[in-house]
């Protein structure tokens, strides 16, 4: 089977993707992603291997593959791997899969006034994506990032490594729980927010991607309480706190923020122009 027949093949199996899960659309792309990174080829190859025989091997790879993504599995955790920033992560079911919406997070981050050797908390890191960005975008930060989650923890120290960044550490810990005395510059955290009975929980990519990083308590605020609370703690003064949330939840988590006491309180909407971040300065 030439690689464009097995293109044209996959597209037609992906085609329930395209009424299931939102985020699948583009069933083009799909199949060429799942060729790129099953068989380790960059996606803007597709043209020079379009007319090339796959052997027996790389298609039997290929249509395990495609049968895991036609059944929904997402295609991060097909291929262990997925991009955010300029960075291809490892990835895994431990962790939620980056997202572009969670880029805002980090070009906002950047655009703040903080000290030029600032120490920066990245709270609930995952993948690790959104401290390792930080820490090779401004190498005079120091950057701690931590994870309840040890399998989490394991994943980002691994694409710590990959990358060699020097100015970040990752702990476990829950929330502030292992960083007793230490004061931040900048926190950055992208908490669950979900609420439990929500329906999009149902759909798409959500569907495998692990609960305690999606799902919080009190309509999906509980986790950003929380992470409020600490800020007495350890936010310095004049510091700020960055949070991810629901495109419904900017008022809510507006009216937190100022109850804690912090000032220049604003949302930034994400790519597709809804509120997804809220950031306020210790006062």
């Amino acid at each position: 089977m030439l690689l464009r027949e097995w293109l044209q093949h996959a597209i037609h199996q992906l085609q329930p993707l395209a009424v299931t899960n939102p985020h699948a659309t583009d069933l083009t792309f799909e199949a060429q992603r799942l060729w790129a990174d099953v068989l380790d080829h960059s996606p803007a190859a597709y043209l020079a291997y379009a007319s090339q025989q796959l052997s027996d091997d790389d298609t039997r790879q290929l249509n395990q593959a495609l049968q895991r993504r036609a059944a929904g599995e997402p295609l991060a955790y097909i291929t262990g791997r997925w991009w955010f920033w300029d960075l291809e992560l490892e990835v895994a079911p431990c962790t939620l899969i980056p997202r572009p919406d969670t880029e805002m997070l980090v070009e906002t981050a950047l655009q703040l006034d903080v000290p030029r050797h600032a120490k920066v908390l990245d709270l609930g890191t995952g993948t690790g994506a959104i401290a390792l960005v930080l820490s090779r975008e401004q190498p005079r930060w120091h950057v701690t990032a931590v994870d309840v989650n040890a399998d989490a923890v394991a994943l980002a120290k691994r694409n710590q490594q990959r990358y060699q960044v020097a100015n970040l550490t990752i702990l476990q810990s829950d929330w502030y729980q292992a960083l007793a005395g230490q004061v931040f510059d900048l926190i950055v955290s992208n908490p669950p927010y979900i609420d439990g009975g929500a329906p999009e929980l149902q759909v798409g990519d959500v569907q495998f991607e692990p609960k305690s990083a999606l799902v919080a308590d009190d309509a999906g605020l509980a986790d950003i309480r929380q992470i409020l609370l600490g800020c007495q703690q350890h936010l310095a003064q004049g510091g700020w706190l960055l949070v991810e949330h629901g495109y419904d939840q900017a008022q809510s988590v507006q009216q937190l923020f100022a109850a804690a006491g912090f000032q220049r309180i604003r949302t930034v909407t994400d790519f597709g122009q809804q509120p997804r971040l809220t950031l306020g300065q210790k006062s």
